[in-house]
């Protein structure tokens, strides 16, 4: 699936239950190596993911030189966030353009995340849609950017109160943009207990005309939280990505790879296969128990040819395959048409037309 197939085709579900998008976030982690994010590339592609997504920025744009850390300094050591963004900068338009030729070549779909005008400008010819970081969310003038160029847009929500996310939803509304909401929390990592998974039913509730999807910063080693989250509504899953978790700094250590990917893959075809449809109705394997383990009206004494049937001649027993008790009034002053010997399962046949 594409991921403008899935904004095209979405309508509001009563259960909201559909097999996710998987954006696997690459983000910086090739460290600035095309060999390394191409290499991520395809074993985003072999763990079944939908899409990668990057991250293009400079931080003389993004930061001040003041900025403080807030991640875990015992992953990153790094304690101010201009230092680490400058490290990770050096991917620019001509980089990206070569790894959306090389996501094409592999059939996944490019996607990154703008942080300023420019790196938006040239983005617009390499994505279908827009990713807002959830640092952007109360940065007006730089959404109302992004809608200026007519794109489905999804925007995470982390660290948000929801006013502050019916803002953004306004802003973006006003362009009449199709929009996607990501529930996050932005703790890198997020402990368990922090998931607070149920926001995703909050986001659901507020706004039930978007898209309802979840970016997770959980240590991976722990596939159910993405896979309650599917159960919950999650209809796009974005998780960090990378070749090896043990690597050191940055999202290395909150970020999935190829095996997790496909296990979590695999979690999600198993859970569907389990939920199967949901329409009400009986199941082709259920057959046997509908016609065997349901009660048929049964004669509980000789009924002789030609007499009336009354209350007193029927009992109900397995299997179902004659008349329904549900049809008892109908038979009662029905006169036998033949002799119904005892314990036999009335058949219409058997009784005279209704007068």
């Amino acid at each position: 699936m594409k991921i403008l197939d899935l904004f095209n085709s979405f309508e509001p579900l009563r259960y909201g239950l559909i097999k996710p998008y998987i954006i696997a976030e690459i983000g910086v982690n090739h460290e600035g190596s095309m060999d390394k994010a191409k290499r991520m590339v395809d074993e985003a592609q072999a763990g079944g993911a939908d899409a990668v997504k990057f991250q293009a920025y400079r931080a003389d744009t993004l930061t001040s030189i003041y900025s403080p850390a807030y991640w875990d300094l015992t992953k990153e050591k790094t304690k101010n966030q201009y230092e680490l963004f400058k490290r990770h900068e050096n991917f620019w338009k001509k980089e990206f353009e070569e790894l959306k030729c090389h996501c094409d070549a592999v059939n996944i779909e490019f996607m990154c995340t703008p942080f300023d005008m420019e790196s938006a400008d040239f983005l617009n010819n390499l994505v279908n849609i827009f990713k807002i970081s959830s640092s952007d969310i109360t940065n007006k003038p730089f959404i109302e950017y992004i809608c200026r160029f007519g794109k489905p847009i999804i925007l995470s929500t982390g660290a948000s109160h929801l006013t502050e996310i019916q803002d953004a939803v306004g802003w973006i509304g006003q362009s009449g943009i199709p929009l996607a909401l990501l529930h996050c929390v932005l703790n890198y990592p997020t402990a368990d207990k922090d998931a607070n998974l149920g926001m995703i039913l909050g986001l659901k509730d507020k706004f039930p005309d978007k898209i309802i999807g979840y970016s997770d910063h959980t240590v991976p080693d722990n596939i159910k939280i993405l896979a309650i989250a599917v159960l919950l509504g999650a209809i796009i899953i974005e998780k960090h990505f990378t070749l090896d978790k043990k690597l050191p700094g940055n999202d290395h250590y909150h970020a999935m790879d190829k095996d997790d990917l496909k296990k979590f893959r695999a979690s999600i075809d198993e859970i569907f296969n389990v939920l199967g449809s949901f329409a009400v109705s009986s199941l082709e394997s259920e057959e046997p128990a509908r016609r065997n383990a349901r009660r048929s009206l049964v004669a509980k004494r000789l009924i002789p040819q030609n007499k009336i049937i009354e209350p007193e001649d029927l009992t109900w027993k397995r299997p179902g395959t004659g008349i329904s008790p549900k049809y008892m009034e109908k038979v009662f002053g029905r006169r036998a048409r033949i002799e119904i010997k005892e314990d036999s399962l009335l058949e219409w046949i058997w009784l005279e037309p209704e007068k």
